[in-house]
């Protein structure tokens, strides 16, 4: 999918399962202070899962710095103005490896359980279909039991676990689950089809 077009496709407002209106945009260099402030609230049990240490501002600063949403396109969801949502779709742009993406998503704390993870996952996996992607693989660490679960609400299928690959913030050592959904597959409205 062309950057063109995704930035027509956006934003967009969705609504949770408790009514809360919730605005889905890209990532621009202006959600810098934003993007801190919403790794900030994610608890340290949480961060310590997390690819990246998104405690640190250079992290997020390096995000921003080149922004290519043909090689990583960060969806946010924000609400009233403020980030309460994170998920991106990674893409190779030549390679054995083109046809696939890989997502990964983090949630504020107090809006999980409420669909926005759902709506934001199934707004990559939309991406991925458009992209003509054909397999996304989600990398989760093992003890992350409800992110697995969500995940396979969406068809995907676990298909490997590495243990003890994930060094973990905290020095810790964490089997890594592999999911992987062929999108041909995925669980997308019915909309999509026509």
């Amino acid at each position: 999918m062309s950057e063109k077009r995704i930035e027509d496709q956006y934003p967009k407002t969705t609504v949770l399962k408790d009514g809360t209106k919730v605005v889905l945009k890209t990532m621009t260099h202006n959600d810098r202070e934003g993007l801190h402030e919403f790794f900030a609230r994610i608890q340290e049990e949480d961060r310590k899962f997390l690819k990246h240490d998104v405690s640190k501002r250079e992290v997020i600063d390096s995000w921003l710095k080149d922004i290519n949403y043909g090689r990583v396109l960060p969806l946010l969801a924000e609400v009233n103005g403020k980030i309460v949502g994170d998920a991106t779709l990674h893409r190779r742009s030549s390679g054995w490896l083109k046809h696939v993406g890989e997502v990964r998503l983090v949630i504020d704390p107090a809006y999980r359980r409420k669909g926005l993870g759902s709506h934001m996952l199934e707004e990559l996996i939309l991406i991925a279909a458009d992209a003509g992607l054909e397999k996304l693989v989600a990398e989760i660490v093992a003890e992350e039991t409800a992110a697995i679960r969500a995940f396979r609400r969406f068809n995907f299928e676990q298909v490997a676990v590495l243990p003890g690959i994930v060094k973990d913030q905290g020095g810790r050592y964490q089997d890594l689950v592999v999911m992987v959904l062929d999108v041909s597959t995925a669980l997308l409205p019915d909309w999509y089809y026509f």
